[in-house]
């Protein structure tokens, strides 16, 4: 190698150095890498123009009946309902807000596509819910959730004021529907006929939101699942596939015996409240090591809803229960716990 060639060499090093220094100190300083400054932004693009944050009251229809939830400064609340909202029902609040903004629509049915009688071939003709978001000045959105589509997978939801249709994910209208669920349950909570009966309701959610099932019970778990049509089955060995492979179809005559189970849940009660449920209370109420162990799922979800823990009986008619891992340690009728037990001996899955 010539002297000259050395020289060059270097001196290209440096340069070299220096200009990838360059580069990376304005990756740093812009977020992004020079030259794509301009370029359409990747991230998603929901139906709700602002931050979830700014929305301050929320009002939710279904049918004839409505509630209403405003953010404050200790946190959310129902309208109509004392303090704050527990906290199962702030996180699917947020939840609902944060698809609105996040969720894609699958597809954009313009208005040229539609017709005078599309709304409601879309079930938005009248909506089945609708979703009122307000900041503190004005209305952000008016969110009209309709029917599904043919394949289930997807809903129609149009923005008022807004000729497009949109076919938004499942997910997003089933949040609304939980948040709106839950909300009706804590205000029967709060109603006269509820502190009459001294007595509160055992879940937080109806059994119409839930789409599937896990009983623990003698150290085996069986779960039951909905098929696509909303029936209920024990998901191993008790039902068949559809022609496709994959689609679970429930037996029709055990899915009306696990129906009639299950629906128990929603006017299953706490009678009496006994102590909180911390861990210094658990062994002696037999919930330290619970005798059934029963966890409730939303549709397309993996995160439990609830958790409810039974114990030990609190007499011959009674049992010690709580909602894990935060609930208070409650007696509930015997019968609760005896109704799960037959059910899993009526489908095989007990003894």
């Amino acid at each position: 190698m010539t002297a000259e060639s050395r020289g060059a060499a270097r001196w290209k090093v440096p340069l070299a150095i220096a200009v990838m220094l360059a580069l990376l100190a304005a990756l740093v300083l812009s977020g992004q890498w020079p030259g794509l400054r301009g370029k359409p932004s990747s991230s998603r693009k929901g139906l709700l123009a602002i931050a979830p944050h700014e929305i301050e009251r929320v009002d939710i229809r279904s049918g004839p009946e409505g509630v209403a939830l405003r953010r404050q400064v200790s946190g959310w609340s129902i309208e109509g309902v004392d303090g704050v909202a527990p906290a199962e029902l702030v996180a699917h609040i947020d939840t609902a807000l944060k698809f609105l903004k996040v969720s894609e629509p699958s597809r954009e049915i313009s208005a040229g596509e539609l017709a005078a009688e599309s709304f409601a071939a879309f079930g938005l003709d009248p909506p089945s819910e609708v979703a009122v978001l307000n900041t503190r000045s004005t209305i952000a959105a008016t969110v009209n959730f309709g029917t599904a589509n043919p394949a289930g997978t997807s809903h129609y939801v149009r923005l008022a004021g807004a000729p497009t249709v949109y076919l938004m994910p499942r997910h997003v209208t089933e949040e609304w529907r939980l948040v709106f669920d839950m909300v009706r349950r804590l205000q029967s909570k709060a109603s006269p006929a509820a502190a009459n009966r001294r007595a509160d309701l055992l879940l937080p959610v109806s059994m119409a939101q839930v789409w599937a099932v896990e009983i623990v019970a003698s150290g085996k778990l069986t779960r039951f699942e909905r098929d696509v049509a909303g029936a209920w089955f024990r998901h191993i060995g008790q039902h068949t596939h559809a022609a496709a492979g994959e689609v679970h179809v429930a037996d029709p005559a055990q899915a009306v015996i696990i129906d009639a189970a299950f629906a128990g849940f929603d006017a299953a009660v706490a009678e009496t409240r006994i102590a909180q449920g911390d861990s210094s209370h658990l062994a002696q109420y037999g919930l330290a090591l619970p005798v059934i162990i029963v966890l409730f799922y939303a549709r397309d979800s993996s995160q439990a809803l609830a958790r409810l823990e039974f114990g030990a009986p609190a007499d011959r008619l009674d049992r010690y229960a709580r909602l894990a891992p935060d609930g208070a340690v409650v007696t509930v009728a015997e019968f609760e716990p005896r109704r799960l037990i037959e059910l899993l001996k009526a489908v095989g899955a007990g003894t």
